[in-house]
């Protein structure tokens, strides 16, 4: 089987690529970087999921498509780029992917389409009520629609994953990580919020600060700490190959993500343990962020079996962090 993996030089397409390969398959990434394998089983075509011409080359060829490519943002001024990327996007590569006889297509939307931040019911489930409240949210949710009119209109297989929050588990205790850096480290929350053009909540939170370098522990305006799901990102790779290979998954959709969330105030206190920095907790205006997402059904139809739990991630975060300190 050839497979096209798209984002295939993320954290998640990356490994995804290099995990076909070990199984035997032949891989083509797309993206706008090569992802550095070397092999005789993988290609790459570099380019944009908004040009024609490189998905109709990506997809020369390809039995099924594993669709993770997306461009990611909750900036002010980016929703032009994501209608285009993701919308557009989705839509041309589909398009190509009918047209080459692709027979399964896999594709990577996510929680921000229930959205997990304001959910209606606990634990959130595949039959929660979609109303996404971000661009990006509302870009994965017509994702979905697509790929869903695709299957209905021709002979493509769809599956659709909702993706749980994903790290490399490195990423935990480093202040500089994309994600990691706002959600647990004060100074990069600061600066995450003058991103976002929240002057006076960065603004707040500059006049709370400790002086050196902090972990933050977000709690919502009542003081509850927050909660939410941190997936590894090994156990992602392993979740969609699952969807790749099982037959019975045609047709439906899934949530892919840990089994039990995280609890911030235990796991900031033990990153304290491992940081020796201090923790300034932090009420932040209106209900905060507290969930709980249900993988059974992957479990149960899938057989997925997430493996990572967050302790376990944070084990292997405080040696790399060590060897990252140590210039190694």
């Amino acid at each position: 089987m050839r497979v096209l993996v798209t984002g295939s030089s993320g954290r998640i397409g990356s490994r995804l690529a290099a995990s076909l390969l070990r199984r035997g398959m032949a891989v083509r990434g797309l993206d706008l970087n090569s992802c550095g394998l070397e092999s005789a089983s993988f290609d790459e075509v570099i380019g944009s999921l908004d040009d024609r011409f490189a998905v109709e080359r990506a997809t020369d060829g390809i039995h099924a498509v594993l669709h993770l490519g997306a461009f990611m943002s909750w900036r002010p001024g980016d929703d032009s780029k994501l209608y285009r990327v993701n919308c557009k996007g989705t839509r041309l590569l589909l398009e190509a992917a009918a047209a080459a006889g692709v027979r399964r297509f896999v594709f990577a939307s996510s929680g921000e389409v229930y959205p997990e931040n304001s959910p209606v019911e606990l634990p959130i489930t595949e039959t929660h009520p979609l109303r996404p409240t971000t661009a990006y949210g509302l870009t994965k949710l017509f994702g979905e629609e697509l790929v869903r009119y695709h299957a209905r209109a021709g002979k493509m297989e769809a599956v659709i994953l909702r993706f749980s929050h994903v790290q490399d588990a490195d990423e935990l205790l480093d202040e500089k990580s994309f994600f990691s850096g706002p959600r647990f480290f004060y100074r990069p929350r600061i600066r995450q919020l003058e991103e976002f053009g929240n002057h006076a909540l960065a603004n707040s939170l500059r006049d709370s600060d400790p002086g050196a370098p902090a972990l933050i522990l977000p709690r919502n305006e009542h003081g509850q700490p927050f909660r939410m799901h941190i997936t590894d990102s090994r156990d992602m790779v392993d979740g969609i190959i699952l969807a790749l290979e099982t037959a019975s998954a045609a047709g439906e959709t899934f949530n892919l993500g840990a089994t039990e969330p995280v609890d911030f105030e235990p796991v900031v206190a033990e990153m304290s343990k491992l940081t020796d920095y201090p923790v300034v907790p932090f009420n932040f205006p209106g209900p905060g962020v507290y969930y709980t997402t249900s993988n059974e059904k992957a479990r149960r139809e899938l057989g997925f079996k997430p493996r990572w739990t967050i302790d376990r991630m944070l084990r292997e975060a405080s040696k790399s962090r060590r060897l990252r300190l140590a210039g190694m």
